[in-house]
């Protein structure tokens, strides 16, 4: 295992309330209960905090020097056999303290010292408890771990609804008005017969009075026809358009399909002015005139829609115009049936469509067209063609108040309507934003894409659609639309076009008299937009409650337009587009991504950044862009941005790289043309240079994952990276501190993996890559072994013969093995079609068969492979079994199939009888028999051999089951499915004898407890193993998928390791789709998770509050009284109390944890941890205990596993699973695994049958640090300085006890030994609060309490006498079987072997001895009476409350007592 240094990037995941008051009153909470120090300070609570990498520390070896005679840890000589203490050897004079913690010295203290004596804390650690910096520290920093994106998803992408498509916003039917009719049927002079009209009445036509000119008709007509034709090219220049005056029905008919003739499969308009003709009939049909206009000719719309086809727009503007599109459907329908019965006749018949039209109509049924004189006869039309002239002339009709301003004025407002800047230009810019933006507010989302993105013509006439509901409405008509459309003339956005009209007339006369000559006038710009976008920032602020679309979207989108808003307009969007996936839909619904495309090409610096921020949320959200990317190389873009020598205008460039990088990762993907356009030696050069960026995670993960995407199929691509040595530069990011980064460079090494042309020179390369990442094997996430098997899979299937002989091979291997192993004990293996000989294939000489496998790559990854399939996490060993199982699977199938079937055969019948020779050790036991020692297969640095009693295939194997699940039968027994996967192999052999003392028993070097017999209740029933969350059980009868499948990319586009700094500090890790510009939910005050954390705070100081105070009272009084009893069902091994919850954890001599609530006496939750046979939960441990805590267990096989909800059986999840000790060593002590949690530093300290100490971080989950044991003895205890975290001392089998201080270089990290004990250190623990006792205990029944600067003991106390001595009467008989300590109280308990738990003050003084109950069930006496014979199992104080649970071998029941006295005094306080 590699020791990794640690970088010193922020800390993440840091928990910052953002409330002052908050902060203020939980200080004052905290400060309030001791006038010198804070309540968590002086109980040692260390500060906790999510997944970090904490800060180089340097050593610190006199914290204590301003007291005379405390010399800090000296350092101690590295020899075992004479180790001597340097440093000042004087030990200080008695320490003065509190009397509820008294703690006597080697002189004696008096039974009842004086309460107002003082006494000073262990190890000079009083300094730090009085720092006032060190206090605010604690009481506003917390952490957690195991908590992040990685663990809850466990790396696998979220399943995506097979109906979602994120290129829905996309115009896939986008149609254009391609052709344009407009009918004028006015017949200038004649009114029609069915109308009449009033005197005065309304005159104009398209702004054109045609009464003064009645002798020249047809000219006013043309007139008439030109100007409308020019108001329509105001709405789209590229529409062709054809004016048709007063048309005969033959014209009618031949220019109708003509214009679908040429219009094809596009959008027609027909513009139909009936003003001169008969209103429409109640059957729809409309009035042109015949040839000599001497009649009007009705037209029907079933003839219309024939002559026009679909799709077409039509704008009717006449009186009954209702009629037209009440009856315009029945005739689409009729058109229908018909075709339909034509297709049935004939089916190969084109027919064309009818459907797919748009109607818009000027009034109702029976509804005529206004009449008022001061408005226009076409009033309709002017509404949809010239809005802003009909909006200022309604706006003076309908103003109350006296103007200065005339309807003739209205005509001379400066300048055009393509310009935004002038006052008519901007008239009309915000006449667009407020129609669209009351058209997305009120229409449904299908609606206002058909009508205001599918085509520009539809669209204009839609927003001048709403203006003429309004408009009309107000002169009694009531316009109609196909589709129709919801009341929209009241919305409140008319009142702000009503200002924006008045502010404009305002100026109009001073813009006048300027124009006329007068003085010079500037003209002041509408604040419309800055009021808009300040409503924006106000609906950012609230949070988007229930995901409320934005009302001003449409407008921030209009802004954009505009130099003078567009900074901030993008800066609000981002901030949008930050709320997740949904904002980004709605932003690219209403039409945002044409304008971010073209911003690409725009030079402005300060815009960059933004930039890139909203092209990263729209390519997580919606991939499917690249193409669009290349056009105009919009691209280049981001390649710019993330070369190192670009500057941006903002402090966390970094970050913005790591965007870019993200962006062209995306735009690589999958897409040949972005792969070949983005190649280039300058691109991987950039990528590998961010690889040297310690402080930004996210940038080395998207730098591979860009190289990644660059080498997918392309081979070239990766010519240019091996000649760059980008390939070896990956494989160093092997031990990068972030898993994210470790499994992003094995995507990218795995799209290495797969030139064309497999050369000596390629094949080099490869398996080159390969060998340097096999110790990934051991890292402790998961989802990077997840990640190297996926490179592993397609290793395997590039160099697929090279692994058949391999795995040939390896039963030939192992076929000898267990042949030997048949020999050896004596029982004749010869039998059935048995045999000694493994044939070489062309030859019968056994002796002849050499492996061609052994040290090769294929052979040491075969090896990890078959380690792998016995992997703690179960997705881990799936994947593992699915490429064994294919290997085999193909052994079979191909020419050596006929010698490989035959060696299964024989092997499954070898295990079976060594199966039965051999049993499993027996659970108790929880590494091998009491002379016995085991072995380990370890995955660092190489694969060992494999035991020569062991095999990979078992009885029952099918080509249709497992080989690999079958392998594990095998090694640990039982079936499959009953027992979890581990990594371990144990092998039981004899040890003759090991480094012992001569003058000591050999017994005494042994665990208590290893004669004690396998309890057996009478029902057992196995719980259910928790499975990771969205496990997928792979179905072993399906053919295995090669290679395998990496969802790694698509889970990183969701989740990013990025810190985008506004005005806090955010998260470390989260979805890509959800905020990074603001704090996540738990962080947000106000919201429910943040409450809960605050409330959660607020107990966890209330239950300090009350218990504290309780130290005095447990150090002087009886611990004897009950508070439960309960039935485990099975024999407690291990006991652990959670802080604050009231859950105690109970772990029993097989595989199953129970949790109970112990003040209700009710069991919560039981599910096993997943043991093989012959191992067993060594430890229990609640972690992020101050928030949303998660069970820690640890088994004598070496596996760590962290369980979430482990309160509940519905809800419990497998949150990580890795083996923290991958190389057990030969012994004759069996420690197993012990292990302790530094809740501080995030750090998990592992030993047992190992030489060393392995220090886990929690946060970079590879182990960082390996510390040498420095004896041959087993480890059999550890415990952690609480305060800073560096001080950890272990204790040894040989009753030997080490210091070690972890800022030291190795040579130097042993600071201290002390030889006093004689026998097996039962445990040994440092108080987290309190005065911080370190107290150890061994089996002789000898406890020891120690101060880390003194070479001597500080007390000794004999809580137990040796066996066969005497001394200690009835209450202290035997052996020692454990030693739990209070984190704050002066008390310490130990178990004997006499069915005692003896309760013990700090000072040597017996409070209590207290018998187990047990139920005549279970010992034959009578009912609720003690058993004396039976030792004691397990015994656990809780941490802060003065109670304490004990256990009994032999029987599942639990009791728990509780110090007399605390009831009332916890009511009291």
């Amino acid at each position: 295992m590699l020791a990794l240094a640690q970088p010193t990037p922020r800390l993440p995941n840091q928990y910052y309330p953002d409330d002052e008051n908050v902060r203020q009153y939980f200080s004052a909470q905290i400060r309030q209960l001791s006038p010198e120090r804070s309540l968590r300070a002086a109980i040692g609570q260390s500060p906790v905090r999510r997944s970090s990498v904490r800060p180089t520390e340097k050593p610190l070896r006199k914290s204590a020097s301003t007291v005379a005679g405390k010399s800090m840890l000296s350092a101690a000589s590295d020899d075992e056999t004479n180790s001597t203490v340097k440093g000042d050897t004087a030990k200080p004079q008695a320490l003065l303290r509190s009397n509820t913690d008294v703690v006597r010295s080697r002189q004696s203290l008096p039974e009842n010292p004086d309460p107002s004596e003082e006494w000073e804390m262990r190890h000079g650690y009083d300094e730090q408890y009085n720092s006032t910096k060190y206090l605010e520290h604690l009481s506003s920093t917390f952490f957690m771990y195991y908590t992040d994106k990685r663990h809850d998803t466990g790396g696998k992408p979220r399943q995506q609804d097979p109906d979602y498509n994120s290129s829905e916003w996309r115009m896939r039917d986008r149609l254009k008005t391609v052709s344009a009719a407009l009918i004028m049927c006015l017949n200038i002079g004649v009114d029609p017969p069915d109308v009449v009209k009033t005197n005065p009445t309304a005159k104009l036509e398209c702004w054109i009075d045609p009464t003064p000119v009645i002798g020249t008709n047809s000219k006013t007509m043309e007139q008439i026809g030109k100007k409308l034709q020019e108001q329509y090219e105001g709405l789209s220049i590229r529409v062709r358009y054809k004016q048709y005056l007063d048309p005969s029905v033959e014209e009618t008919q031949k220019f109708c399909k003509s214009l679908r003739r040429n219009a094809k499969d596009e959008r027609i308009l027909f513009h139909y002015n009936g003003h001169g003709v008969p209103m429409p009939t109640p059957s729809g049909e409309i009035w042109v005139f015949n040839r000599n206009y001497t009649q009007y000719i009705p037209v029907s719309l079933y003839d219309l829609q024939i002559w026009l086809g679909a799709p077409s727009l039509y704008v009717f503007d006449c009186s009954n115009a209702g009629n037209i599109i009440a009856n315009f459907d029945r005739f689409v329908e009729k058109h229908e049936e018909e075709d339909a019965e034509a297709k049935r006749k004939d089916p190969n018949l084109q027919l064309p469509t009818h459907g797919d039209n748009i109607q818009l109509a000027a009034c109702g049924k029976t509804e005529s067209l206004p009449t008022n004189p001061s408005l226009p006869a076409d009033l309709f039309t002017c509404c949809l063609t010239t809005p802003i002239d009909i909006s200022l002339r309604f706006f003076l009709l309908n103003n109350p108040l006296p103007s200065e301003v005339s309807l003739k004025d209205v005509t001379r407002i400066p300048g055009r309507l393509a310009e935004r800047r002038s006052p008519l230009g901007e008239l009309n810019w915000i006449f667009t934003a407020i129609t669209d933006t009351i058209a997305w507010n009120l229409l449904p989302r299908a609606t206002f894409k058909k009508l205001f993105r599918q085509d520009l013509m539809v669209a204009a006439l839609f927003r001048n659609f709403l203006l003429s509901e309004r408009i009309m409405r107000a002169n009694g008509c009531h316009p109609m639309s196909v589709p129709s459309l919801p009341e929209t003339h009241n919305h409140p956005l008319w009142q702000a076009w009503d200002l924006t009209i008045e502010m404009v007339l305002a100026q109009l006369p001073a813009m006048i008299a300027a124009e006329d000559g007068g003085p010079s006038y500037e003209y002041v710009h509408s604040e419309f937009f800055t009021d808009q976008l300040t409503a924006f920032e106000v609906y950012l602020a609230q949070g988007a409650p229930n995901q409320e679309a934005p009302s001003q979207l449409p407008i921030v989108l209009q802004v954009l337009l505009s130099q003078v808003h567009r900074l901030r307009a993008l800066i609000l969007l981002s901030r949008f587009l930050d709320m997740g996936a949904w904002a980004v839909n709605l932003a690219l619904t209403i039409g945002i991504f044409p304008y971010v495309l073209k911003l690409l090409q725009s030079a402005a610096f300060e815009l960059k950044p933004v930039m890139i921020f909203i092209w990263a949320r729209i390519l997580a959200v919606d991939g499917a862009c690249q193409a669009d990317l290349i056009k105009d190389n919009g691209y280049q873009y981001f390649l710019t941005m993330l070369n190192p020598s670009a500057q941006l205008p903002v402090p966390n460039q970094s970050e913005h790289r790591a965007m870019s990088a993200f962006i062209i990762a995306m735009f690589c993907r999958g897409f040949s043309q972005g792969q070949t356009v983005c190649l280039s030696p300058e691109l991987i050069e950039t990528c590998i240079s961010h690889f040297q960026d310690a402080e930004n995670p996210l940038l080395r993960q998207w730098s591979c994952l860009c190289i990644s995407m660059l080498w997918a199929d392309f081979p070239e691509a990766k010519w240019v990276g091996i000649r760059s040595q980008a390939h070896q530069k990956l494989c160093e990011m092997a031990i990068d501190p972030v898993p994210e980064v470790r499994a992003a460079a094995l995507h990218a090494l795995n799209n290495f993996l797969g030139i064309p042309d497999l050369t000596a020179q390629v094949a080099h390369y490869e398996e080159s890559v390969a060998s340097t990442i096999m110790i990934m094997t051991n890292d402790g996430n998961s989802m990077v072994r997840r990640e190297l098997l996926v490179f592993f899979s397609t290793f395997v299937k590039r160099y697929q013969n090279r692994f058949l002989v391999t795995a040939f091979e390896q039963l030939v291997e192992e076929k000898e093995s267990l042949v030997d192993t048949a020999a050896k004990n004596n029982w004749n293996p010869q039998h059935g079609s048995l045999s000694r000989r493994c044939s070489k294939p062309g030859s019968d000489d056994e002796a002849d068969f050499q492996r061609v496998s052994k040290g090769s790559v294929q052979g040491t990854m075969w090896m990890h492979l078959l380690i792998l399939s016995v992997d703690p996490h179960p997705e881990v060993a799936q994947d593992a079994k699915i490429i064994v199982d294919y290997i085999h699977e193909v052994l079979l199938a191909s020419p050596l199939g006929w010698r490989a079937q035959p060696l299964m055969i024989d092997i499954i019948r070898l295990s079976r009888r060594a199966a039965v020779s051999n049993p499993p050790v027996a659970s108790r036991q929880p590494s091998a028999a009491p002379n016995g020692r085991r072995t380990h297969l370890s995955g660092s640095p190489g694969p060992p051999a494999l035991p020569k009693n062991e095999s990979y295939l078992s009885a029952g194997m099918r080509r249709t089951a497992s080989m690999a699940a079958a392998m594990k039968r095998l090694t640990f027994g039982g079936s499959a499915e009953d027992s979890q996967p581990s990594q371990t192999v144990h092998v039981t052999q004899h040890y003759p004898g090991g480094p012992k003392r001569s003058r000591v028993p050999e017994e005494w070097s042994r665990p208590p407890d290893i004669h004690d017999p396998e309890s057996k209740p009478k029902v057992y029933i196995k719980a259910k193993s928790p499975k990771p969350k969205g496990f997928q059980k792979y179905d072993p009868s399906s053919a295995p998928a090669m290679p395998l499948k990496s969802g790694f990319f698509d889970w990183s586009i969701e989740v990013i390791i990025l810190v985008v700094s506004r005005d806090t500090q955010l998260t470390a890790q989260q979805y890509f789709g959800e905020p990074q510009m603001r704090p996540n939910e738990p962080d947000e005050p106000g919201s429910g998770d943040y409450n809960k954390k605050l409330w959660r705070r607020s107990r966890n100081e209330k239950v300090l509050n009350c218990t504290q105070p309780l130290k005095g009272l447990a150090g002087t009084s009886r611990w004897d009284e009950p508070v439960g009893y309960f039935n485990n069902g099975s024999q407690p091994t291990k006991m652990c109390f959670h802080q604050f919850e009231d859950h105690l954890a109970i772990a029993d001599d097989r595989d199953s944890i129970c949790i109970w609530d112990w003040t209700n006496h009710t069991r919560l939750c039981r599910f096993s941890n997943g043991n093989p046979p012959g191992s067993r939960i060594n430890e229990a441990r609640f972690i992020n205990e101050d928030d949303s805590a998660l069970l820690l267990t640890g088994s004598s096989d070496g596996i760590v596993k962290i369980f979430r909800n482990y309160e509940s059986d519905k809800s419990i999840e497998l949150v990580s699973a890795f083996r923290a000790l991958t190389d057990h060593v030969p012994s004759t002590k069996n420690a197993g695994l012990v292990l302790d949690w530094q809740q501080g530093q995030g750090k998990l300290l592992v030993a047992g049958d190992v030489k060393a100490i392995r220090v886990w971080n929690a946060a970079t989950e590879i182990c960082t640090n390996n510390i040498t044991a420095r004896s041959n003895s087993p480890i059999t205890s550890l415990t952690h300085d609480a305060v800073e975290g560096s001080t950890l001392i272990a204790g040894y089998g040989d009753g030997a006890i080490r210091v070690f201080d972890q800022r030291l270089k190795p040579s130097t990290e042993m600071v201290r030994v002390w030889r006093k004990h004689n026998q097996w250190i039962t445990n040994v623990h440092m108080q987290r609060g309190g005065f911080r006792e370190l107290v150890s205990g061994c089996r002789d029944g000898e406890v020891k309490l120690w101060d880390l600067r003194w070479k001597d003991e500080v007390r000794t106390i004999r809580a137990a006498e040796t066996e066969g001595g005497g001394g200690g009467g009835a209450t202290r008989g035997g052996v020692m079987r454990g030693l739990s300590v209070h984190e704050h109280a002066p008390v310490f308990a130990a178990g004997s072997s006499s069915h005692t738990l003896n309760v013990f003050h700090t000072n040597g003084t017996p409070l209590s001895v207290l018998s187990p109950t047990i139920p005549s069930t279970y010992t034959g006496t009578h009912f609720l009476q003690s058993h004396r014979h039976t030792p004691m199992a397990s015994s656990a104080f809780h941490p802060h409350r003065m109670v304490v649970a004990g256990g009994a071998v032999g029987s599942g029941w639990i009791n728990v007592w509780r110090c007399k006295g605390v009831e009332g005094m916890e009511e009291k306080i």
